[in-house]
């Protein structure tokens, strides 16, 4: 349980830190598609040069 005015305290901080994110402009819909593409294109691109180090990996004997 809260002590004192604490309560109040984190309330208010909490209000003046929503107050803040509801004056960031929010993305549409084209930049949030876009940045999704570019994120999707980024984990293909890692995906691939982990599956050539495996394949890497098991033509060299394993590493072990």
């Amino acid at each position: 349980m809260t002590r004192g005015n604490q309560r109040e305290t984190d309330r208010a901080k909490a209000q003046k830190k929503a107050a803040a994110n509801a004056k960031k402009p929010k993305e549409s819909q084209a930049t949030l598609q876009a940045r999704r593409e570019k994120d999707a294109e980024i984990l293909r691109e890692k995906q691939k040069k982990k599956e050539q180090e495996k394949a890497a990996a098991a033509t060299s004997g394993g590493g072990k």
